[in-house]
């Protein structure tokens, strides 16, 4: 009767030791340590840029999975501007802020990181009067002490590192680092070709892409890791070879050569376009600096007509760029400049795209399309223009015909592409919802140094409960175990014993 009592206080401990068990492992909760959020504001020559950015606090291979949730346009003109008057900086920037307050989710805010970074316009600036952009600088800096967010300063970046944060935006946006597999988890794509970088700001361009050598350079080469690889790139900005103050450079020239210093012509502006300039805005840049005039007044105003002739345009431009320090060098841009030759897909973002699309031209198309759709818009009358454009905006309307030249100077006699490789280039200004800009390649870099939180795991019962039954359990099964082995052999020697006397009996 004993053995049977026992026995089924066996077979009970070893139910509930797996029943427990199994509840434990099964029925857990996983919960994820959530979503954390970053800041960048992308303070330009020509304006400033709010983006949001979030990601989930767990990492693939040391860095974020970042994607953009809002972006806010700061109106007027980008920080540089304010170099006499800082103190008014904060004002435009709160409007966009006040918008982020509410993308962000409140008990977040003061965990969630922001970073200014100023590019070209405010490189300049620095060079020019450098206690001016300091107080700019300051300015922002003191504004965003009375924000709910943690601010990590404001930087002014450098040139390469504009063009490598593109880079490495373009490339995250196109899944050349990142690609969901069947079980939509994060791999890394096999045999995956990277995509070389084109951006064109107000006052610099950027090209940025992984040559087909190995030779490196220290002053043009930079080491990325990103998702566990390494990349060398190569990444040159030129300063000055912006939109914008590159049509200051041409319209000082046309100023340097003309006789009448109070009115010229420009053939890159619209047939029947006049405008009056002023000397300050012509000549405030360094980038027009070798042009200033010894004794120019400030104040002097200069009145400018279009003549719309494409192929005067087209012999303007090339002005801008010195080519004959590259003469029969294939590993020279202009300007006597090292670039190894272009290799693979390229997309073209911020002035790119802006210029091709006012062009009717988007993606990719042929180097001859791109010259028919330039030569025609060079040609039209002012007055057309408005029925062209999908949006009119005097200031920019009137140098797409310039920015087109320009970027044709650039990509052909610049960069070397040609006919062949032209149509490798995707004119691109965002994938998804996400903008191709430099800022996402920062706070993908930025993620690198932010820690990975665990996920945290909720059991039905509490460890030490479930540690101390089953412990209890196990140690019961084993006695049980111990008692019907212990009865089972005490029963059988008695067996024998009996075995034995009953043969001696006989």
């Amino acid at each position: 009767m004993a053995a049977i009592v026992t026995f089924v206080f066996l077979l009970l401990s070893i139910a509930i030791i797996v029943t427990i068990t199994l509840v434990q492992l099964n029925q857990k909760a996983v919960i994820s340590p959530g979503l954390k959020y970053g800041i960048v504001l992308d303070a330009g020559s020509s304006r400033t840029t709010v983006y949001v950015y979030e990601w989930p606090a767990e990492k693939e291979n040391n860095t974020g999975v970042v994607r953009q949730t809002f972006k806010c346009n700061v109106k007027g003109p980008g920080i540089s501007s304010y170099g006499s008057y800082p103190q008014e900086i904060s004002k435009p920037i709160d409007d966009c802020m006040n918008k982020v307050k509410e993308k962000i989710p409140f008990h977040l805010h003061r965990s969630t990181p922001v970073y200014l970074g100023a590019t070209a316009g405010m490189r300049l600036l620095r060079l020019q009067n450098e206690s001016a952009a300091n107080e700019v600088l300051e300015s922002i800096q003191n504004y965003f002490t009375s924000q709910p967010f943690e601010f990590r300063g404001a930087q002014i970046i450098t040139g390469q590192e504009e063009g490598v944060y593109g880079w490495i935006t373009a490339n995250y946006l196109k899944d050349n680092f990142l690609e969901k597999d069947i079980w939509s988890a994060w791999v890394h794509p096999h045999g995956a070709q990277t995509t070389g970088a084109l951006d064109l700001g107000g006052a610099s361009t950027q090209i940025s892409f992984i040559p087909e050598e190995t030779t490196e350079t220290l002053n043009n080469t930079l080491q990325v890791h990103l998702y566990g690889y390494s990349y060398s790139v190569y990444t040159h900005s030129f300063p000055c070879y912006g939109r914008e103050e590159a049509e200051k450079k041409l319209l000082a020239s046309i100023l340097k050569n003309s006789n009448d210093k109070s009115r010229i012509e420009n053939p890159c502006y619209p047939q029947n376009y006049k405008t009056i300039i002023t000397t300050k805005h012509l000549y405030g840049s360094l980038c027009t600096a070798n042009k200033r005039p010894e004794n120019h007044n400030l104040s002097h105003t200069i009145s400018v007509t279009g003549t719309g002739d494409p192929a005067l345009c087209r012999e303007a431009v090339s002005g801008l760029f010195d080519f004959t320090s590259c003469r029969d060098k294939e590993d020279c841009s202009f300007n006597g400049i090292y670039q190894p030759k272009v290799k693979g897909n390229f997309v073209a973002f911020s002035g790119f795209y802006y210029t091709v699309n006012a062009l009717n031209l988007t993606g990719q198309f042929s180097l001859a399309d791109f010259n028919s759709s330039m030569w025609t818009f060079c040609s039209q009358n002012w007055n057309q223009l408005p029925f062209m454009l999908p949006k009119f905006e005097e200031t920019y309307a009137r140098s797409y015909c310039f920015s087109a030249n320009y970027i044709y100077y650039l990509l052909i006699h610049g960069y070397k592409f040609n006919a062949e490789n032209w149509p490798l280039i995707h004119f691109q200004k965002e994938v998804g919802n996400s903008s191709i800009a430099w800022p996402l390649g920062y706070m993908l870099s930025l993620t690198n140094m932010i820690p990975a939180e665990t996920d945290k795991i909720l059991f039905p019962m509490n460890p030490n409960l479930f540690a101390g039954l089953l412990l209890f359990f196990t140690a019961v099964a084993l006695l049980c175990l111990i008692f019907l082995v212990y009865s089972c052999v005490v029963s059988r020697m008695r067996k024998n014993a009996c075995h034995v006397e009953h043969v001696f009996v006989e």
